[in-house]
């Protein structure tokens, strides 16, 4: 509880409307909230589906979500907030990972089943939203900003050869970041992380070769 109160005070500045988190067995999910789609506490998050088997953190704005809730509701979904979140949350319970090709916009968002303990976590199709993640000695941790993984005990020295991308070209190349261990969860990609700390990278989207 400690660990991710520390990180969502740490990236506050990404959402003043409002904060919380939830501690499971295995995970603990925290989030930063920017209120634009329905101002009420029904878009407080971590968001749970109504039999608490799904529970979603997420950054971001899906612009064709009326769209997609009105086929949710055709297949007997109901909603309790007229977020975007939520259609988000329920399009995965429906579709799995499929959802993603269904998605018009930009997010990272994570996805817990709360069964099995496995989480699930995407980026949209060009990375305009931020996800970063440590993996190592049964250890996962993710976050929009890497000093909150960093709030963590975690040995994370600089990576070398990262630091010669930076001053080469400007930027370090997806999915490594200036940092040993830490890396980006690339574009157009999504992960499942195991209750035992197996992670899966799957790509889900790229950019159509032109002949």
């Amino acid at each position: 509880k400690e660990l991710i109160h520390k990180m969502v005070v740490r990236t506050n500045h990404r959402g003043p409307d409002d904060a919380g988190s939830l501690v499971t067995a295995g995970w603990s999910l925290g989030n930063n909230r920017l209120a634009i789609m329905d101002l009420s506490q029904n878009g407080h998050q971590p968001m749970q589906t109504a039999d608490g088997h799904f529970v979603i953190v997420y950054n971001g704005e899906i612009y064709n979500f009326q769209e997609i809730r009105s086929e949710l509701e055709g297949l007997g979904y109901r909603f309790k907030s007229k977020t975007d979140t939520e259609v988000l949350l329920y399009s995965y319970v429906e579709w799995q990972e499929k959802c993603l090709q269904k998605f018009n916009g930009m997010f990272a968002f994570a996805i817990l089943n709360t069964r099995n303990g496995e989480l699930f976590i995407a980026r949209d199709r060009i990375g305009i939203k931020p996800l970063f993640y440590y993996s190592k000695a049964g250890k996962f941790i993710f976050s929009s900003e890497v000093k909150a993984i960093l709030d963590h005990p975690i040995s994370s020295p600089l990576d070398i050869d990262s630091l010669n991308s930076f001053l080469r070209v400007l930027y370090v190349p997806a999915p490594r970041t200036i940092w040993q261990d830490i890396l980006k969860l690339s574009p157009g990609h999504y992960m499942k992380v195991s209750a035992g700390g197996l992670v899966r990278t799957f790509r889900y989207w790229q950019i159509p070769e032109q002949s």
